[in-house]
């Protein structure tokens, strides 16, 4: 799961100009009532109901922004999957007067008012007017005008009041400040149309992904300014663009896009769940860079959090004075370790709220899917907690049966009505059928990271290679496993933070074993079934540590050993795009075929990548020790011509340039179970990857 830097917590603050402080502690008091329905009720049923929704949010007359009684009922059962265009803040038009509809859900609260630039924050001039049966508040308000700033006053049962952000905003004020800012996201304009119709029938199971995870904010920074010289989305737009496009990477992994106080969580202590973060622009220049990508044939995929979320006094947590987002009994409501609170997923407008945010990015921001953090902790009642710090489920397990029917609930619902998206697990447990269908007891993500493989690769890479053979089913072992769930090979931010090294630092030895080892790493992860990801800086071997407080070191490419593995990277990710034998069989034991996966003396692996109808194949021969192997001798299982594809020893990765046959013709010798035989050269740390 994702480490986090510090609890995130902001002090109270200024709800913007001239807005009191907010003192106020979230009072216990009761549970709210939950709604009629079972929980996490089968996703069939809803079609209906989901269309109703959407009928009644889209219907074409001027008080069609007004919450009714649908609305009520829709949001009460959990299902109303576009709620984001009722609640919040909507530019509307009342009874011919131009102005701002606002709707917040605070079922028990005493009073509510709108606050903000367009009445001097009085808490007086626009109280709200309390809708039953679910306690939701609303105001139209003439006055207010989008770019102002505004909060919601909520007053609880025992009189006290919190200034909180709207849960619903689409804008957010720059941080330090915490209100929400009116917006108008009906004037994004789209250009993308070719990629959305493409994507209704891409399948991830038949096609590449190899993803660059990127944090936006210190990807690349601009020098001398006062302030943190953030790109802005748009300008990040145009950069990342041109690098992507020029590595090869199939998608980008944004991290911490939602709105939220503190840089040091990374984004993953959400404030704006559904808005983009004010620090690098409008959600218009957000759409611009989603847009851009789609238009370079880039995927977008987002960082997404629904286990948890900051106590910060203008945030969900007592949202209405009780517990309104999270549980009220603190051994489920809370993470004592990340000092964070849990939602409440037994309530229906809480899963409402989460399942209709996944559904805003994916459909509202043509995202084209959410890779779900920390997803063991909201599976296991007892992650991260002592004995005395967690309440079993009503079986006496630790399973926490409502986080596993809202997981279910949410990706049929996403997945179900966006064809080509994906939904992906940071799943850190052996939890069964992640990636399974919910009809079959799955929980239905789309895709799993492997962290099992990430945590054997990495021990196995920081290993001295005279003791590497003592360790060599780490490197075999994933493959026991391998189709159990749809995988991603990942190689993420959580592994190069926190005295965890940079990837190039976690190779043994000094200067040319550790560029080496590395380029033999990178070359065994793209041959290996799964897509896959790496984190920015590492595709160039960064020597520091990753820190979100500056950009990742782009000076060192002006050193020939770094360009030179950024080169292999990148020759890498082409040879991974264009060969459909590296990814069109990820799920599928045919596609895979180990040659030796036992030479461990001289820890050396070969394997080969089948494609469907094995009409083009690549044979993998990766050497982890820095011992040459002169005639290295590989068996194969065919006697057509072999052809040099990859070549590790080349000058433009930082070998020896010795020049080599292109092509090898397979003599009747048998070799490691193969009728069929080449030898070949086989460098130090040396890797080929051969086409047959």
């Amino acid at each position: 799961m994702a480490r986090r830097k510090g609890a995130g917590r902001n002090a109270a603050k200024s709800a913007g100009k001239g807005t009191a402080k907010n003192t106020a502690k979230g009072m216990a008091g009761s549970a709210v009532k939950k709604a009629a329905g079972s929980v996490g009720r089968n996703m069939a049923n809803n079609a209906g109901s989901n269309a109703a929704a959407g009928a009644a949010s889209m219907t074409a007359n001027e008080n069609a922004y007004e919450i009714g009684e649908l609305d009520h009922y829709l949001f009460g059962q959990g299902n109303h999957y576009e709620i984001y265009k009722k609640l919040g803040a909507h530019k509307a038009v009342h009874d011919g007067t131009e102005g701002v509809y606002f709707a917040v859900w605070a079922p028990h609260a005493k009073n509510v008012s709108v606050i903000g630039e367009f009445n001097g924050w009085n808490l007086e001039t626009d109280r709200m007017e309390r809708q039953e049966p679910l306690g939701i508040y609303v105001k139209f308000v003439p006055e207010a005008k989008e770019g102002q700033l505004y909060k919601f006053c909520i007053e609880t049962q025992a009189g006290e009041l919190l200034y909180k952000a709207d849960p619903f905003a689409n804008y957010a004020e720059l941080r330090p400040g915490t209100a929400s800012r009116i917006t108008d996201l009906s004037r994004i304009k789209w250009s993308d149309s070719a990629w959305m119709k493409a994507r209704r029938t891409w399948d991830h199971k038949k096609n590449p992904m190899s993803i660059y995870e990127v944090h936006m904010g210190s990807w690349m920074r601009h020098p001398g300014r006062e302030d943190e010289g953030f790109y802005t989305y748009r300008e990040f737009a145009e950069a990342i663009v041109k690098y992507v496009k020029e590595m090869g990477y199939t998608h980008v992994e944004l991290m911490g896009i939602a709105e939220h106080p503190y840089d040091g969580s990374w984004g993953y202590q959400v404030t704006g769940y559904y808005a983009p973060t004010s620090r690098y622009g409008t959600p218009e220049d957000f759409a611009y860079l989603v847009d851009l990508l789609h238009k370079n044939n880039i995927g977008v995929i987002l960082d997404w959090v629904p286990a948890h979320f900051p106590k910060d006094a203008h945030g969900l947590a007592d949202f209405d004075g009780t517990p309104t987002f999270e549980y009220a009994d603190p051994r489920l409501g809370e993470h004592p370790d990340w000092g964070t609170k849990v939602f409440d997923y037994g309530k229906a407008e809480v899963r409402n709220f989460l399942i209709a945010n996944a559904l805003f990015w994916i459909e509202y921001f043509h995202v084209d899917g959410l890779r779900v953090d920390a997803v063991a902790s909201m599976l296991y009642l007892d992650y991260g907690k002592q004995d005395g710090q967690w309440v079993a489920n009503k079986y006496g397990s630790n399973e926490n049966l409502e986080a596993i029917d809202f997981f279910k609930h949410l990706n049929s619902v996403v997945l179900g009505r966006n064809k080509g998206a994906v939904m992906i697990a940071e799943e850190s447990t052996a939890w069964p059928k992640v990636t399974g269908a919910p009809e079959d007891d799955g929980l239905g993500f789309s895709l799993k990271w492997n962290m099992g493989w990430m945590h054997d690769f990495t021990e196995y890479m920081k290993l001295d290679p005279y003791f590497r053979k003592n360790a060599h089913h780490m490197m075999t072992f994933a493959m026991q496993y391998a189709y159990s769930e749809n995988y991603i090979l990942v190689l993420s931010h959580d592994e190069v933070v926190h005295l965890k090294c940079s990837m190039i630092n976690k190779m043994p030895g000094l200067g040319f074993d550790k560029f080496a080892n590395l380029k033999a790493g990178y070359a065994f992860m793209m041959g290996h079934p799964g897509k896959k990801l790496l984190f920015m800086g590492q595709e160039f071997a960064q020597l520091r540590e990753w820190s979100e407080k500056r950009e990742i070191d782009w000076f060192l490419l002006a050193e020939p050993e770094h360009k030179e593995i950024q080169n292999w990277y990148r020759d890498l990710l082409h040879l991974y795009k264009s060969n459909k034998a590296l990814y069109e069989m990820d799920n599928d034991p045919a596609g895979f075929e180990w040659i030796n996966a036992d030479d461990i003396f001289r820890s050396i692996y070969s394997f080969v990548r089948h494609s469907k109808n094995k009409e083009k194949n690549l044979l993998f021969v990766c050497n982890f020790t820095p011992v040459e192997r002169e005639d290295y001798c590989v068996g194969v299982p065919t006697r057509k011509t072999l052809k040099l594809v990859l070549n590790s020893d080349e000058e433009q990765y930082g070998g020896t340039g010795e020049k080599r046959p292109l092509t090898y013709k397979p003599v009747k010798q048998e070799c490691d179970g193969q009728p069929y035989s080449i030898e070949y050269p086989l460098p130090a740390y040396g890797v080929a990857v051969f086409e047959y």
